[in-house]
């Protein structure tokens, strides 16, 4: 079980190229396993693991890998060839270069390019031709995927040192912040990653049988399931686990566990757009979400679950993480609110 969920806001934005070529966005929903009622809830989240399966629905629906919000189909399958192709690149430089030529046999172009100045390496998006993507689910889901694609082909994370946009800064941007783990800047000249020349020239150290298992579950899980094992976030996150019936462990263990000062770590949380206290509240938030939809569960059985001693206050937290109580997220899981 992944304890990650998702916002509300990527299902939407995922649903746009469907929506506009006609297709019953409900049904997609609820082949995905998600109450549409669900999405009556302003901010709502579904599970890591229904968003990985709602976009293998409308990749397969569609026949599009670019979810109909490209200027052309990508049809099923282009990820995986291009996977094939790359497969055997000695180095993380030669994957991208790879990448870029194969995606350039297509036209409209849909790409990733690698330029280098000085000992930054920065990946951007090459897109020619109209898109249908108000809601930037598209440009954001190539970066997340070909940065996550790259840190999984070299067996370590690729450090970022900020994420650029070439639009203003949208609504969902706070989501930003979990999902690159490094500096933000909007408005900017390109939609764009930068990090370190040194990640180039680390070696592509999986094979062709770790590929086919990959191919199984991705590019979905690469947009749903973010490998933090490597950030401090993550390291900190599997600390606490998921057992919040005893007290959760203090700043001071967690640092000792990590080999690190607290000071030096709160400067890397802060680093990573983050922070302890937030770090626990979101991993409550998350156990409460993924509780709730055991339907055997009472809530304050799940209040105390996830570690509050007293129902009352469960319930005022969960508000403030959902807008809405308990009681009413698990009815709009189940499909019941009201219009």
């Amino acid at each position: 079980m992944s304890n990650l969920t998702v916002s509300k806001h990527f299902v939407q934005a995922a649903l746009v190229g469907a929506q506009s070529r006609g297709f019953d966005t409900n049904q997609l929903l609820r082949d995905a396993g998600i109450s549409p009622d669900l999405l009556k809830i302003d901010m709502a989240r579904v599970s890591s693991d229904q968003f990985s399966k709602l976009m293998r629905v409308i990749w397969n629906q569609l026949d599009d890998e670019c979810m109909g919000m490209g200027p052309r189909k990508a049809r099923v399958g282009t990820f995986a060839t291009m996977c094939a192709l790359v497969i055997d690149c000695p180095t993380l430089e030669a994957v991208y270069h790879r990448a870029y030529q194969f995606s350039r046999l297509f036209e409209p172009m849909i790409a990733m390019e690698l330029t280098v100045e000085g000992d930054q390496a920065k990946l951007m998006t090459r897109i020619e031709g109209e898109l249908d993507d108000p809601h930037y689910f598209l440009r954001e889901s190539l970066l997340v995927i070909w940065h996550r694609l790259g840190s999984w082909l070299i067996g370590q994370p690729v450090e970022l040192t900020r994420a650029e946009f070439s639009y203003p800064k949208p609504e969902h941007a706070d989501e930003y912040r979990h999902i690159f783990h490094c500096p933000l800047r909007f408005d900017s000249e390109h939609t764009a990653l930068t990090f370190d020349t040194r990640f180039l020239s680390a070696p592509v150290i999986r094979d062709k049988s770790e590929m086919k298992q990959f191919l199984k579950t991705s590019p979905a899980d690469l947009l749903s399931r973010p490998d933090e094992s490597n950030t401090f976030t993550g390291r900190i996150r599997a600390l606490i686990g998921r057992d919040f019936s005893s007290p959760m462990p203090d700043f001071e263990w967690i640092a000792a566990e990590l080999h690190t000062s607290p000071q030096t770590l709160r400067r890397r949380l802060k680093q990573e757009n983050t922070s302890f206290q937030e770090i626990k509240d979101l991993l409550r938030r998350d156990m409460a979400i993924y509780y709730l939809g055991r339907q055997e569960l009472p809530i304050n059985e799940i209040a105390g679950m996830v570690g509050f001693t007293e129902p009352s206050t469960f319930h005022r937290a969960f508000k403030k993480w959902t807008g809405v109580t308990p009681g009413a997220y698990r009815e709009g899981e189940r499909g019941n609110l009201p219009d």
